[in-house]
């Protein structure tokens, strides 16, 4: 199962969410992102937030249509968009993608980058993804990962979360490495493509951030 949470940024940087593969996926709309879901014909299994986004008459569609809706607080400890994300890994899915959290406010979007670092998304095993129009954004723990190529976000760039990332190897990529010590705040893989079908990158320790992109203005 997928989680699909769609949250309230700016609506011009979300994909084409009815070209999606929704075989075996729930939606959750978090404040203004449940009403861009019933704007598409899409009807959440929940909406919750502060709706502090939305007028009286788009709460009212928003309430009218979504059975299982919850209103917080605007003052509060957590975002909307953590609340969303914990009740998430609640239901213990296969993967979670975030969409509706880029551009904007950069606090917004930090925040939602931060998010990934939980502890519950990185002990729990469940993939968590940021996805946009132009970038898809995971957070991965020491291992070998295999990815296929694609004509969509053909861009690769890997960065360290933590202090260092420890002999980082890439393989069938563009620009290969093999056991390079990535350390917080280098640029070194910034930018680089998968030259065939498939590409393989690994590492011993530490917590890799992978931003698959496209530039803006070409198809996605």
């Amino acid at each position: 199962m997928i989680i699909r949470i769609v949250a309230g940024g700016p609506e011009q940087e979300l994909p084409d969410l009815q070209l999606l593969d929704v075989r075996d996926t729930v939606w959750i709309g978090v404040d203004r992102g449940a009403l861009y879901l019933l704007d598409r014909g899409i009807t959440p299994m929940k909406a919750l937030g502060d709706f502090d986004s939305v007028s009286d008459k788009e709460k009212q569609k928003i309430v009218n249509a979504v059975p299982d809706h919850v209103q917080f607080p605007a003052e509060k400890d957590e975002t909307d968009l953590e609340i969303a994300l914990t009740y998430a890994i609640s239901k213990k899915p296969d993967a979670i993608h975030l969409y509706g959290v880029t551009g904007g406010r950069l606090d917004h979007f930090f925040g939602a980058v931060t998010l990934l670092m939980k502890d519950e998304v990185m002990n729990e095993g469940t993939t968590v993804a940021i996805i946009d129009r132009y970038n898809h954004i995971a957070l991965y723990k020491p291992g070998r990962i295999e990815v296929e190529a694609a004509e969509n976000k053909h861009y690769y760039s890997f960065f360290a979360m933590n202090e260092k990332v420890e002999e980082l190897t890439l393989k069938g990529f563009k620009y290969p490495l093999v056991n390079h010590l990535l350390k917080s705040g280098s640029s070194r893989c910034v930018s680089n493509e998968i030259i065939g079908k498939k590409a393989v990158f690994s590492f011993r320790s530490g917590i890799l951030m992978v931003i698959r992109s496209i530039d803006g203005g070409m198809n996605r």
